[in-house]
């Protein structure tokens, strides 16, 4: 489950945990996102017991290449396409970045829209 990589002075684990922080960062870094969501119900429950922080992110790995599913809260009024296109590109460059890794590909469920203000 972790990445490692070995060099004269020793090896590195970069564990999955790390890379889900990283894509949980990218992610609510981009415009129009407003917050993550669970997968499903039952990891919403599980992460609300567990104050798991990286609820809406899933790391999968075969060694070389990375592949990261993402469960995202929309800003209402913003094209949702361009706002997923935009997270998609984000992570994925923060994501190599950060660690050197190749990610294969970044998928991004949109779960739900929300209002900021209401005022507007």
């Amino acid at each position: 489950m972790n990445e490692t990589e070995q060099n004269m002075l020793g090896n590195i684990f970069l564990s999955h945990r790390a890379i889900s922080t990283i894509v949980l960062h990218a992610a609510q870094m981009s415009y129009g996102v407003v917050g993550l969501s669970p997968k499903n119900l039952a990891a919403g429950l599980a992460a609300a017991i567990t104050k798991d922080s990286s609820q809406g992110v899933s790391v999968k790995s075969d060694g070389k290449n990375i592949a990261i599913d993402l469960y995202i809260t929309v800003e209402y009024g913003t094209r949702i396409t361009s706002v997923a296109d935009s997270v998609s590109d984000n992570v994925k460059y923060q994501v190599e970045k950060m660690t050197g890794l190749h990610v294969d590909n970044v998928n991004v469920h949109v779960k739900g829209l929300r209002v900021s203000n209401p005022d507007k």
